[in-house]
Parts: structure tokens; C-alpha cells; sequence
């Protein structure tokens, strides 16, 4: 079966390569940087006792510096587990959840019309590129030699000028033999029922080839050289090859420059990417003209933990710097966030460099804000909070900013950050809602008394009293050192931090009953769960079913412990056995356990696939409203309200686990000790 390059580029972005191969191998913890993706482990290949085998998510690719081998996520597996292209590519794609393409005569068609569409844009390119440098172009070139631009950066961004003429274009790729229909499928000219005869999208223009991640020609921007023109950059509409919204400028050339330890900075424009490239600095990427969207976050997090997003000094900069912290602050999460560097007022990128060289800009970027004191400059910097209202309206504002953050973790740290900061922005360990300054039960969370946390004294350096209240407070300034087995405790840690019942379900199924696991390995090791400490007690589940030999129950909780998940595994076998979830425990039969098992798993897919409909409309009713387009949102927002009345009944039909606990006759003792 033959696979397009679009299906084979989406599931490899989709799925991180050390997700492919962490199923294999045990990471080495001390040359691990999981926040940049980056992995060591022994060679799965060849026997070593030193890692040498590396694998980074932003390329996409593993190498063993031992033995030589290298690839991507299909060569793996086809090396490593014998497996056919297509079963490797079958592999990867189930865990993206992507289903697998049926090949039948219209898709073929597509993909030949697909693979088409980049020749002629190809094409195109390389028409701008030589009307640029011919008599036409003289105006052109005398623009980008007053920008600065050399020949050699003209030449490496493939920068081209499109005629003032409704036709030139069009007519030469009709002499080449390209039919009109691929002509206005990859947006290149203008047409539609009331155009007569369709002309050149791009005129009198400069243009700037735009290159997905495969580094092919998708689409044009054209910056307009007469001042009377109606839209000084124009953009390629959306064609079959290009989606803006998912596309950066200049991304495939700076993700090859970001080395291990770089990053990738964003700036407004094209021409700030490409001076910026001239003077040596070559990680830069662009949106298109719009602000910046989801998808292009998330394109940036493949390559960098923490981007930095550069924005003009002005208040359209301070605008735009907002409207990302908006967007950004719900898909933050541990290492991946933002930095945000703001320019010199009245200087753009291209200024800088051009004036002064590159140390100026590279101390804008050095001196990038993390995303958390973004925040609080924006709710805390301009206001004034002399009244005991106004400061509870900051506090106020600041819990709402931070609630949007999704990951409940990172959400409790910036919570306390910003309790924090508002004790030393109003008044140090004192607390700052006193009635009189300098006196205790002030704080700004907790329940009563001074403090954050605590029911009583302060918890965490707040201002109450010591020896008050339930906990009897810490003073102000005070550090209280916690041995590492202390914070993996129960008491630090909390122990009502579990899975859903659902997830629980599914995982002690298959740990009390690991025939499952031996009979229907593939299915299997494609889930993915929503709680991390239980997607680690899966891998090591997966680990001991793949290494061969005997395999029962009480070798798979040998590997459990060994891999020190002994506590938490008891605590899932006392979740579901307080549910009374009888077929997820040892005593179930076998049939009945994998009656229960295919009941919470069709629960389970059902609701990821929700989720993840959900997300889609919610990105298409954002994108909708952006663009203006009025008509569709209506839709959209009643599609979007059955995906949200289904999740609700999904979340209600949980319950119906509940009923798996009705005995079946076959077991005793259901309940278990």
C-alpha cells in the first residue's frame, strides 16, 4: 500500500519518536532533557552498558552513536520488531488516532492532484524568481538593496517579483502545460462565477515563497511595491497544500538551526525573518500576517520548550502580546511555555540589525520575560491598589488568569506564584489585606487567618501568627527543609490525586489478568491515558509483556515493583475494589473480565474522541470569528453544543461501571481483602 507524504509528515508530528521508542528501551536519567525532547538510552540494537543511543522529538529521527544505526518512527520498528512498512505505519498511526487512509481510485486521484498542485507551485517560484532579476524586476531589486538585503540572502529565501499584469503568470504556466483548473487550485489567480476571465492574484508585488515543513513551495506572500495598493502583504488563500493557520515562515530553515539547547524566536514579519537570517541569526520564524494561532504554538513546541515571541514596543505590540498570553495560557503545561521580549518603541527587528548589528536584538531576546511575569505585569502594572476593593479586584482578576491554565498542576504553581507575588507587592510576609499594616490575618487564599493554603496559620510564609490557627503557621521567611521521602508521601502528595475510575478500570484489568495483555499486545499498547502516573505504570506493563519468556501475574507485579510502583498499584487495586468493580480484580473470570474490560474501553475511546471533537470545533469557531465569517459560527456553536451534551452524558454513563459489580456467579469473594 503507498502512503502520501502529507498522511506519512501528520502522524510522525503527531506522535513523539520517544513515544515509539520508549516502549522498548529505559531512558538513561542522568543524559535525559525531557522539557527539550531530547533521550539517551543503552542501544536497543546491540548490547551496551552505556547509553549511546539518542532519539529527539524535534527531528523526528534516532541515532546510535555505538553502532550507527539511524532512522525515524517506521525504520524502528520494521528494524527492531520486524514489522512490514505498512504494519509500522499502522502502528504509529493508531497512536496518534488518526485512522489509516483507504486507498481507493479518488484518494489515489487526490494525491496525484496533490503532488501536482506542488509542481506547479514550483513553478511558480521559480517565474517570481526570474522576473525579479530581469528588466522588470529593476524596481524590486532597488527596494530589497535599500532594505539591505545581499544577493546571496535574496537567493537563499528565493525571493522573486510578480509583474504588473494581469496575465504574465497565468500564461506561462498554460505554456508549460499546467490547465487552468491547477492553476486556480493553488490560488494563483483570481476567479469565480461572476469573473469572466480570471487574472493574476499576485501584481507589482514582491514575493516570498512559503515552504512547509518538507521544504516544498505552498503558497506566496506578496509585500505591494505601489503605495496606493489595497493591502500592503497579501497571502495565498487557503488551497489543499496550504492552511495558514498552520504554517510558520521560515519554519523547516530555523528548526535545522536550533540546536539542542536553542530555541526558536518569533518576530511579526517576513522581512524581520529574513534580515535577521542575513545578520547570523537563523532560528526565526514568522506567522502570516495574522496573530498568532494554536497550531503554530504548537508547531513551536516540537522544537523548543520555551519560545520566545518578540513584540514591538509599541501599545499594537503590547495588544498582541496580550492576545497571546490569552491564547497561550490554556495549552501551557510542564516545559512547554513562553518568553516574552518586547523591542526598543519605534524599532522593529530589521532596524536593530541594520543599524547596530546583532548584539542589540540578541539582548532583547536575553533579557525575554518568562510568561509568568507577564501576567503579573499586565493584571499588577498599571493599577493602583490603595482600597481594600481594589486589591481584592486584582486578586480576583488573577485568579480568573490563571484558572484558564488547563493542567491542574501548573495551574496550583501560578496560583502560588501570584499569592507570592502579592505579599511582597503588598507589604512582604505581613500579609497584604491587614486592616493594619504590619499585623497578622492578612493572606491571601486561605480560609482564615494569614496564608495561602492552610486553614489556619500561613502554610507557606504567609502572615499569621506562629502557633495560631489549626497548623500553627511558619513566620515569615522561614524555610522548612522536607526530606525526598517525605514529599513522595502520602501527606505531601495528597492521596486523593487518583486516575478516573474509567482508567482504573482498564489498567488493573489487565495487571490482574495479563493474558490480555500477551493475546492482544498491538491493541493495546496503543492507549493512551489521561493521568501520567498511570501511563507509567502502563509502560512498565508493556515492557515486561515485550521482553518475552514467562509472562503471568506474578512476574508482571515483580516488574511493577521493581519499577516502584508497588504503593501505586495498591492504591489502584483499593479504587476499584472499594468501587466494587469486581471484574477488574483477580478473582473475576476471565470472561468476565474482559466483558468489563470492553465495556469501560468503548467508554473510554468514546470519550477521547469527544474530547478531541471538541477541541477541533472550538479551534474552527475561533478561526471562524477571526476571519468574520459570520455564517459559519452559527453551526459551529451547534455542533460544538451536542459534542458538549454528548460528553455530559458519556460522563453520567460512568456510572454504569458501577453495575460490573453485580456478581456473575463465577467468582467468591469479589470484594477481596
Amino acid at each position: 500500500m503507498r502512503f502520501s507524504p502529507s498522511f506519512l509528515d501528520d502522524i510522525r508530528e503527531r506522535v513523539p519518536i520517544s513515544d515509539v521508542i520508549g516502549r522498548h528501551v529505559t531512558w538513561d536519567r542522568k543524559k535525559t532533557n525531557t522539557s527539550r525532547g531530547d533521550w539517551w538510552a543503552c542501544c536497543p540494537f546491540h548490547g551496551e552498558k552505556s547509553p549511546s543511543f539518542h532519539c529527539e522529538d524535534r527531528k523526528g529521527r534516532y541515532h546510535c552513536f555505538g553502532c550507527g544505526v539511524s532512522g525515524d518512527h517506521f525504520k524502528f520498528l520494521t528494524e527492531l520488531e520486524s514489522l512490514n512498512f505498512p504494519e509500522a505505519v499502522q502502528r504509529v498511526a493508531d497512536m496518534a488516532g488518526i485512522p489509516m487512509p483507504v486507498q481507493d481510485p479518488q484518494e489515489a486521484r487526490r494525491e496525484r492532484q496533490r503532488a501536482s498542485l506542488e509542481d506547479v507551485m514550483e513553478m511558480a517560484a521559480s517565474f517570481f524568481e526570474n522576473q525579479l532579476q530581469g528588466p522588470q524586476g529593476a524596481k524590486a531589486r532597488a527596494y530589497l538593496r535599500d532594505r539591505g538585503l545581499s544577493g546571496r540572502t535574496i537567493a537563499a529565501f528565493r525571493l522573486g517579483f510578480g509583474p504588473d499584469s494581469r496575465s504574465a503568470l497565468k500564461e506561462h504556466l498554460a505554456s508549460r502545460g499546467v490547465d487552468k483548473e491547477q492553476i486556480e487550485a493553488c490560488g494563483l489567480v483570481v476567479h469565480g462565477p461572476e469573473i469572466a476571465v480570471s487574472y493574476d492574484r499576485f501584481r507589482d508585488r514582491i514575493m516570498f515563497p512559503i515552504l512547509s515543513a518538507r521544504e516544498r513551495v505552498i503558497a506566496f506572500g506578496g509585500r505591494a511595491l505601489s503605495p496606493g495598493a489595497p493591502a500592503k502583504y497579501l497571502n495565498s488563500n487557503e488551497t489543499e497544500l496550504f492552511h495558514k493557520g498552520n504554517v510558520l515562515y521560515n519554519y523547516a530553515r530555523a528548526r535545522r538551526a536550533c540546536g539542542p539547547d536553542g530555541t526558536l524566536v518569533v518576530v511579526e514579519g517576513y522581512m524581520d525573518v529574513i534580515a535577521l537570517a542575513q545578520a547570523g541569526i537563523d532560528n526565526v520564524v514568522a506567522p502570516l500576517g495574522t496573530a498568532l494561532g494554536e497550531n503554530q504554538l504548537k508547531l513551536l513546541w516540537r522544537v523548543t520548550p520555551q519560545p520566545v515571541l518578540c513584540f514591538d514596543g509599541d501599545e499594537a505590540g503590547q495588544r498582541a502580546a496580550n492576545r497571546t498570553v490569552d491564547l497561550a495560557l490554556p495549552l501551557i503545561a510542564p516545559g512547554r511555555s513562553l518568553r516574552i521580549a518586547v523591542l526598543p518603541p519605534g524599532k522593529d527587528p530589521d532596524d536593530l540589525v541594520r543599524d547596530d548589528g546583532r548584539e542589540p536584538f540578541d539582548q532583547v531576546i536575553g533579557s525575554a520575560r518568562p510568561l509568568a511575569d507577564v501576567v503579573w505585569s499586565r493584571e499588577a502594572g498599571s493599577g493602583v491598589f490603595e482600597t481594600p476593593e481594589s486589591r481584592a479586584e486584582l486578586e480576583a482578576k488573577l485568579r480568573q488568569t490563571t484558572g484558564q491554565i488547563a493542567d491542574e498542576s501548573l495551574r496550583r504553581h501560578y496560583q502560588q506564584d501570584m499569592r507570592d507575588r502579592m505579599r511582597a507587592f503588598f507589604g512582604g510576609g505581613t500579609g497584604y489585606g491587614n486592616r493594619e499594616p504590619g499585623k497578622a490575618g492578612g493572606g491571601s487564599y486561605g480560609r482564615s487567618g494569614g496564608g495561602s493554603y492552610g486553614r489556619g496559620g500561613g502554610s507557606y510564609g504567609g502572615g499569621g501568627r506562629p502557633g495560631e490557627g489549626r497548623g500553627g503557621g511558619l513566620q515569615s521567611g522561614r524555610t522548612v527543609a522536607v526530606s525526598e521521602r517525605l514529599t513522595q508521601s502520602g501527606l505531601v502528595r495528597g492521596h486523593g490525586a487518583m486516575p478516573s475510575l474509567r482508567e482504573t478500570v482498564l489498567v488493573m484489568t489487565v495487571a490482574n489478568h495479563p493474558q490480555m495483555l500477551h493475546d492482544e499486545f498491538d491493541e493495546l499498547a496503543a492507549l493512551e491515558f489521561d493521568d501520567k502516573n498511570l501511563m507509567r505504570v502502563w509502560q512498565v506493563m508493556l515492557d515486561a509483556a515485550s521482553v518475552g519468556g514467562r509472562f503471568d501475574r506474578e512476574r508482571l507485579f515483580e516488574a511493577l515493583e521493581a519499577g516502584g510502583q508497588a504503593e501505586f498499584i495498591a492504591r489502584l487495586e483499593a479504587q476499584i475494589r472499594n468501587a466494587r468493580i469486581w471484574t477488574a480484580t483477580v478473582e473475576a473470570a476471565a470472561e468476565d473480565a474482559r466483558e468489563g474490560y470492553q465495556q469501560a474501553l468503548a467508554l473510554h475511546k468514546r470519550t477521547r474522541a469527544l474530547k478531541w471533537q471538541k477541541a477541533e470545533l472550538q479551534r474552527d469557531i475561533a478561526e471562524a470569528t477571526e476571519a468574520g465569517d459570520g455564517d459559519a459560527i452559527p453551526g459551529l456553536m451547534l455542533a460544538l453544543q451536542e459534542v458538549q451534551l454528548e460528553v455530559a452524558r458519556l460522563e453520567n454513563q460512568e456510572a454504569i461501571i458501577d453495575g460490573f459489580g453485580v456478581l456473575s456467579g463465577r467468582v467468591k469473594g469479589a470484594r477481596g481483602g
